[in-house]
């Protein structure tokens, strides 16, 4: 079966095409799954009933199960998806791809929702602060497992949207490991004729694969770049960050420097504080020195989330002396303080760990 879901609209016309139809088609069958959100292809009504008919036969719209979903108390839904296995272009081969379970984190505020999305199921890159690195790299998403975590959250709370959708690509997985079908998905989540969202409104977040930035870089349409920093030089990031030790301070610093920004955009930074890892002034001075020369750049710092990992959280006052320090040389900072947390939803934490503490968290 053809997976349509995650499909371009050049491909989509193709398919039509094909099955004898005219290709305009495809453009109906685009906009009913990405800018109207109808992911049901029997009432997909601008379709003649019996070309649904005939292209059901032949093609579907596979969505992920929602196993699991947890509400936190400050509003935000963990949704743990089952996805299937289906066939999945690699190389210009179709293989089977096997199914998987993933996270997507669903966050309303009074003026934008936010949702952080995965690319992968587990990561293979190993952040030793990370809980989903202890869950290995299971597979790569495909684009349509990837649209999905948008298009359902804001299917289902469609009645409370506000006009802004922001998305972050910090779930699990890398995505600059994913990269052909995470752009593929981009594509489409930033096409004002598919979801429709502003480049300015989406984030990819990578632990730093150099040739991935370099790529992503050349690309005419794509989202803003943030990078997981998390230590202030070599030494401590090959320790908390393996992936340093294939692309280092030095390259990973070159290759942002080098990323092309429009006049209001900034590369990001995001600095997990560890307590008494990375957290202290020394560090702090070094990553105001390492930025310094990068032209348009911000903070982000995120205290650690608690899991069940050997580190701590930093406490107040070293988050306040690091986010002063950042200030005072110049670098803009921001204090994160994640959403989430009471359901294992927050940064680092998601690892497909059920809450069986809390009763009234899963609320499906």
């Amino acid at each position: 079966m053809i997976e349509l879901l995650g499909e371009s609209r050049e491909e989509l016309r193709a398919r039509c095409a094909e099955l004898g139809e005219p290709a305009y088609r495809g453009d109906q069958i685009y906009r009913a799954l990405y800018a109207e959100k109808n992911l049901d292809l029997s009432s997909i009504s601008t379709l003649p009933a019996a070309f649904r008919e005939k292209l059901a036969q032949s093609a579907a719209i596979t969505l992920p199960v929602v196993k699991h979903k947890y509400q936190s108390q400050d509003g935000s839904v963990r949704y743990l998806f089952g996805l299937s296995a289906q066939d999945a272009e690699v190389s210009g081969n179709a293989r089977p791809v096997r199914p998987a379970s993933v996270e997507a984190v669903f966050m309303p505020s009074e003026n934008r929702q936010t949702i952080c999305i995965s690319t992968q199921a587990g990561c293979a890159v190993d952040c030793q602060f990370c809980m989903t690195a202890q869950l290995g790299l299971i597979r790569n998403l495909t684009p349509g497992e990837i649209l999905a975590q948008v298009l359902l959250p804001l299917r289902e709370h469609g009645d409370q949207l506000t006009p802004q959708t922001n998305v972050v690509l910090m779930g699990q997985g890398e995505p600059l490991l994913n990269y052909d079908n995470v752009m593929a998905a981009m594509r489409i989540l930033l096409d004002p004729a598919g979801i429709g969202l502003a480049p300015k409104h989406v984030t990819l977040s990578t632990s730093g694969i150099v040739p991935g930035i370099e790529k992503l870089a050349k690309e005419h349409v794509r989202p803003k770049l943030a990078i997981s920093l998390n230590a202030s030089n070599d030494q401590q990031r090959d320790a908390l960050m393996p992936i340093n030790k294939k692309y280092p301070l030095r390259k990973l610093l070159a290759a942002c420097k080098e990323f092309p920004r429009s006049s209001r955009e900034y590369v990001t930074f995001e600095y997990v504080l560890l307590g008494g890892v990375n957290d202290t002034e020394e560090d702090a001075r070094r990553v105001a020195r390492l930025l310094s020369a990068l032209g348009r750049v911000k903070v982000n710092l995120i205290p650690w989330n608690p899991g069940s990992l050997p580190y701590r959280e930093p406490d107040e006052r070293s988050i306040e002396r690091f986010h002063k320090i950042l200030m005072e040389k110049e670098i803009p900072a921001f204090t994160r303080y994640s959403r989430g947390r009471d359901v294992m939803a927050a940064c680092g934490q998601l690892a497909l760990n059920e809450v069986r503490d809390n009763p009234l968290a899963v609320i499906a």
